[in-house]
């Protein structure tokens, strides 16, 4: 039985080649268990990423992507689509295609300065061109330090546009005791900011 997405606008993830790639997997498993459509986009610098900090070798064709991170994820038929790097008749690729919030995590700082300036090179910069115009929610996730002032100008170029920069710096205050509690931190701000309710980090206060 096919997903039925037609209720819930999907949720663009575009994964790029910075450090950072068990945020990007706990971000997909938590958009799937609350039964989000995903479209996905990979880089070719993440999954080189990806076969450095996880277990999960990513195959090189949509295709093949999209089956391996339906079966990883358990996720419903249909649920999780994977658009290549140059899919230009994606939805994603255009201000007529289905609405809905992109997020970048992790996102080089190739990427957001290619963003920044709208290069539109590739489908993941084309869809956060199409993000930015279109005045829908876009949320970059940064892993770099220390920031170079071109990391912080474009940043700022971003940021006045409307773009929320959510560098991947987690915070202590909930006392960690593992990894996965830092990286669960860092997801629950960016489901906070889909707008998708999630229960692995209480609400300040609660």
């Amino acid at each position: 039985m096919a997903f039925e997405y037609e209720q819930f606008a999907p949720i663009t993830v575009a994964i790029t080649g910075a450090s950072g790639a068990p945020y990007a997997l706990r971000l997909l498993q938590c958009l799937i268990d609350a039964k989000r459509p995903v479209y996905v986009m990979v880089s070719k610098a993440a999954q080189v990423v990806f076969a450095t900090e996880t277990t999960l070798k990513l195959p090189g064709t949509p295709e093949k992507m999209q089956a391996h991170l339906s079966a990883h994820f358990h996720a419903e038929e249909g649920q999780i689509k994977v658009f290549g790097r140059e899919q230009w008749f994606a939805p994603v690729a255009s201000g007529s295609g289905r609405k809905g919030p992109m997020i970048v995590c992790p996102c080089s700082t190739g990427t957001l300065s290619a963003i920044a300036m709208g290069a539109s090179n590739n489908l993941i910069e084309r869809a956060a061109d199409v993000a930015i115009k279109e005045k829908r929610p876009l949320i970059l996730v940064p892993r770099e330090t220390p920031f170079s002032p071109i990391h912080l100008e474009n940043m700022l170029k971003l940021a006045n546009m409307g773009v929320t920069i959510m560098p991947a710096s987690p915070g202590f205050y909930h006392e960690p005791k593992s990894i996965e509690d830092l990286v669960d931190f860092m997801v629950a701000r960016m489901l906070n900011h889909l707008g998708i309710e999630q229960k692995i980090m209480p609400l300040w206060g609660e």
